[in-house]
């Protein structure tokens, strides 16, 4: 079965929002394990708008399934994850002024850079996870940087699942067997939601892992936190 990581962003943005700690981003990470999470993921930005890199050192230290680090390989960033260890780094080369993650790395004209962080990071005991747009020739090039697993980004995806769902899959369901044939773990996010979870996680194969933040926060303002991931673990069986 794919696991499911929650991504707790929007969590910490509310908390900002006040200054104070409410909503306690610890608690919500250890309700999210309680109620059937299989993962944490993070994404700790320069500006701090969302969660930030003091954050990390208790989640890494409380939770028990895996923290999921996951942003643009900064030198800070490199110094936080080397810092704290954990089970997954997910590298996505987001602008410091993105608002969200958009396109992903073009694996074949950085692929000296991303070379050299993949085999900094995985000599520390990291998995590492290139953010990546479903791209047999970029997904290749993954393999060469020395990646682990890629991160299918499913915007586009999402975007046009509502008027042609088979052919805004086809190319997840292509990269996701060429993937699997490198050895490479497939993972998979960016506005996947209640509405187009199940069809995806049925048509992908060996699909090891979404992440889910956004809309995933969003359900749970209406349905509650432990129905919210109860629902979202149902779509991926």
């Amino acid at each position: 079965m794919t696991r499911l990581s929650v991504n707790l962003n929007k969590v910490a943005l509310i908390r900002n929002a006040r200054g104070g700690n409410l909503p306690n981003l610890l608690q919500v990470a250890l309700d999210c394990e309680k109620f059937g999470a299989e993962g944490i993921t993070v994404h700790p930005r320069p500006d701090q708008r969302h969660v930030r890199y003091d954050d990390i050192g208790p989640l890494k230290q409380n939770i028990q399934t895996e923290l999921n680090i996951e942003g643009n390989p900064t030198t800070d960033f490199i110094e936080l994850v080397l810092e704290h260890r954990p089970a997954q780094c997910t590298l996505v080369p987001d602008a410091p002024e993105a608002l969200t993650s958009d396109a992903g790395w073009n694996t074949l004209t950085n692929k000296d850079f991303l070379m050299s962080v993949c085999n900094l990071l995985k000599a520390a005991g990291v998995r590492i996870s290139l953010f990546v747009d479903p791209v047999a020739e970029i997904i290749q090039g993954a393999k060469e940087c020395g990646a682990d697993c890629v991160e299918f980004y499913t915007g586009p995806f999402s975007k046009n699942f509502s008027t042609d769902p088979e052919e805004a899959v086809k190319n997840h369901v292509q990269a996701a067997l060429l993937a699997h044939s490198l050895g490479l773990k497939i993972n998979a996010g960016h506005d996947l939601n209640l509405d187009n979870l199940s069809f995806y996680a049925q048509k992908v194969p060996h699909l090891d892992e979404v992440s889910i933040g956004h809309a995933l926060i969003s359900d749970a303002l209406y349905l509650g936190l432990e129905e919210t991931i109860k629902r979202y673990k149902a779509a991926l069986k």
